[in-house]
């Protein structure tokens, strides 16, 4: 396993990163224990978790993600042996705390929470889950300026992560769902008033989804503040699992509906070329996607989910497999006739 330096902080991060969405959902705490056991003995050392989780997010379920891994962190001993991350839920989340935003109490309030579930007194890495001000993110194309209330300002929260960097509850901060003019802000206040420096940005990134390039990677590679790569297999689509408008019993646009973005025609026809690619050069259309982002020269991790072991395994051998040139030039000459399907 290849490790990786976490922006400018001096964390090691495996460029595989194990997330945990499905635990507490889709997963079961006895899977969760072993999915996380058989990651770490296979060389990842970074586990992505949110206070949201797991998803789809519901009162019933909310937090059971950071109960399952805090469990395994107590039965195991293994707390120092996990870079840890999680993230702060921004507004629309009124089920978590009555006015939940990107307020400092609020955020000094779900750090406590997220401590206590994860039974542990630090947090390695603690991101921005979303920003608080109306933009584009989750899917979301066509700016369109906020009339009226623009969220909770950016130094409001840069300022409360800060004093939980300096009370030792945090290690280091990240951002994720931003936008290049919200990175520059986070970096500006960060110079200018001396507070913390978002270490990376956790945005989505896979072969249907590339639009990080345009605008977010070189952020990432000039100013050090690296991705870490989530959905790297578009839901799930290019696994091929889906294809032909199948539907496997469990899976999760099979369960779910929320994620329409990546359940269109142009979507699926946008896949079908992935993965003839992947048949023509005998690879895995799943370990090629994820070999894929995983060497991109601006990702610091490439965090990804499964809810079997088979696939878990499947995933974790990724990290071995390196793409030919002639594979690249087929991706590219897919992705230039129709860029980010997926936005």
């Amino acid at each position: 396993m290849e490790y990786r330096q976490l922006g400018r902080t001096n964390l090691k991060v495996s460029k595989l990163c194990l997330g945990t969405m499905t635990f507490g959902e889709q997963n079961t705490e006895a899977e969760a224990h072993e999915q996380m056991d058989y990651a770490l003995a296979n060389g990842i050392n970074f586990f992505d978790a949110a206070e949201m989780y797991p998803v789809p997010p519901k009162p019933e379920t909310q937090g059971l993600t950071e109960q399952y891994i805090g469990s395994w962190f107590a039965k195991t001993g293994n707390r120092d042996k996990v870079v840890m991350a999680t993230k702060v839920a921004s507004s629309g989340m009124n089920h978590i705390r009555p006015n939940a935003d990107l307020r400092a109490d609020e955020i000094v309030g779900a750090v406590e929470k997220s401590l206590k579930r994860l039974q542990t007194d630090y947090i390695d890495l603690y991101q921005i889950h979303w920003p608080s001000r109306p933009t584009n993110f989750f899917g979301k194309l066509g700016y369109v300026y906020p009339d009226g209330d623009n969220g909770v300002a950016i130094d409001e929260t840069l300022e409360a992560c800060t004093r939980l960097v300096q009370s030792g509850k945090v290690r280091h901060i990240g951002v994720s769902n931003e936008t290049p003019w919200g990175v520059a802000e986070y970096l500006r206040l960060s110079r200018e008033q001396d507070l913390a420096r978002v270490a990376s940005i956790q945005n989505p990134y896979n072969l249907l989804n590339r639009t990080f390039e345009i605008g977010l990677a070189e952020f990432a590679r000039q100013e050090q503040v690296g991705l870490l790569a989530y959905s790297p297999l578009g839901m799930g689509l290019l696994t091929g699992k889906y294809r032909h408008g199948a539907r496997p019993a469990n899976a999760r646009l099979t369960l779910f509906t929320r994620f329409q973005r990546y359940m269109t025609d142009l979507a699926a026809e946008v896949t079908e070329q992935y993965l003839q690619l992947a048949e023509q050069h005998e690879l895995n259309p799943a370990q090629m996607a994820l070999a894929f982002v995983s060497d991109r020269p601006f990702v610091s991790s490439n965090i990804f989910g499964a809810t079997t072991m088979e696939q878990l395994k499947l995933n974790i051998a990724s990290a071995e497999l390196k793409l030919s040139d002639e594979v690249l030039q087929g991706i590219e000459a897919i992705h230039m006739a129709q860029p980010n399907p997926c936005p």
